[in-house]
């Protein structure tokens, strides 16, 4: 049997003028993301999570943001690509877990809507994601939201 793991993280400082997108659910919230695309930090470190497990090059390798076909893209076109290239490769994904850490918005609110998006993108059954949000507890700046995520694969054959 062959498995691997995948360890993603992203962050993005907070701007106006945005949505606020996490895991392709838009949050009830001033302030966007800052970034070249839509700037969902929970989708760039799944993206790069699998990407990493595959020993492929980083989201930012595939989708640089200085090629302005990724300005203001929808970040699941990302993880589409990651998902077709751990297909063609062989491997499905197992579980999901992913910590996101800001002191604002509350994740809690969105957690089951969030991973009911990623169970139907993912194509993996809800109670194979985790998502918890966590405080800084007065650790780095306030002004944004980083993300933590850590895959599992398994080959298929």
């Amino acid at each position: 049997m062959n498995i691997r793991i995948g360890l993603g993280f992203d962050s993005h400082a907070f701007e106006e003028g945005k949505p606020l997108k996490l895991g392709g659910v838009v949050i009830d919230f001033p302030l966007g993301l800052k970034g070249h695309s839509d700037g969902d930090v929970l989708l760039h470190a799944i993206t790069d999570a699998i990407l990493g497990a595959l020993g492929e090059p980083d989201i930012g390798q595939i989708f640089s943001d200085k090629d302005p076909r990724w300005k203001k893209a929808d970040s699941k076109v990302f993880l589409q690509e990651a998902i077709n290239r751990m297909r063609q490769k062989g491997y499905r994904l197992i579980n999901l877990d992913c910590v996101i850490v800001a002191d604002k918005p509350k994740i809690a609110p969105y957690k089951d809507a969030i991973k009911e998006n990623l169970s139907r993108m993912l194509e993996i059954a809800p109670e194979n994601i985790s998502i918890k949000g966590k405080t800084r507890e007065g650790f780095c700046r306030e002004d944004g939201i980083a993300c933590f995520c850590t895959i599992l694969l398994i080959h298929e054959g």
